[in-house]
C-alpha cells in the first residue's frame, strides 16, 4: 500500500475543488488549475478532502497512486498559497533587473540576456543579485527557475553563476604551482 497515496488531500478554506470523472479542478484566490488523472486512478471528494485511490490492483495503478495524490496536493496548495523559488547571482558585474515583461540579466556575456516572463509567473529583483520567482503552478515555477539558472550555472572554482538560494556549491581547489 502506498504510504503517500493513502493520505487524503485536505482542501483549505477559500479553495473550490471539483472532481468530474478523471478531471480534478481547483480554484483559489491565486488562480485555477486542472489535472486529468490516468484511467487507473479514481478521485473522490469526501468531507472537504480529496481521496485518491487506485482503480485496480495493476502495477501502473500502484505506480501512479502516490504521484496523482501529490499532483492534486500541489494544485490545491498552489491556488491557496502559491510557490516561490529564490535564486542568487554570484560574480563580479553579474546582475539582474525586471524591465516591463522581461528579466534582463548581465552575466558576463558580450550582450544582455533577456528572458520573457511567462504568463502566471511573477519575478521580482529586490537586489541586483537576487531573483524571486513566484506563481501558483509548482511545475511552471520550477521550470522557469531552472531555465534562468541554465543561463549561467555555478562553477566549482570561484562559485560564479546563478544558484538556488538553498543550493551549496562544492568548491574545488585551483591549480598549484
Amino acid at each position: 500500500m502506498s504510504r503517500i497515496g493513502k493520505h487524503p488531500v485536505a482542501v483549505p478554506a477559500g479553495v473550490d475543488v471539483r472532481v468530474e470523472g478523471q478531471t480534478v479542478t481547483a480554484k483559489g484566490k491565486l488562480g485555477s488549475l486542472s489535472l486529468t488523472l490516468v484511467d487507473d486512478i479514481l478521485a473522490k471528494l469526501e468531507d472537504g478532502k480529496v481521496v485518491v485511490q487506485p482503480a485496480n490492483d495493476g502495477k501502473r495503478a500502484r505506480q501512479m497512486w502516490a504521484t496523482s495524490r501529490t499532483l492534486v496536493n500541489n494544485m490545491v496548495k498552489g491556488v491557496a498559497e502559491g510557490y516561490t523559488v529564490n535564486l542568487e547571482i554570484n560574480g563580479v558585474g553579474y546582475r539582474a533587473a525586471v524591465q516591463g515583461k522581461e528579466l534582463v540579466m548581465q552575466l558576463g556575456f558580450s550582450h544582455d540576456v533577456k528572458y520573457p516572463i511567462p504568463e502566471g509567473i511573477s519575478i521580482k529583483c529586490d537586489k541586483p543579485t537576487s531573483i524571486s520567482i513566484s506563481g501558483f503552478d509548482k511545475q511552471k515555477v520550477g521550470q522557469v527557475a531552472a531555465e534562468i539558472r541554465g543561463w549561467k550555472k555555478p562553477e566549482p572554482y570561484k562559485g560564479k553563476g546563478i544558484k538556488y538560494e538553498t543550493e551549496t556549491i562544492l568548491r574545488k581547489e585551483g591549480k598549484k604551482k
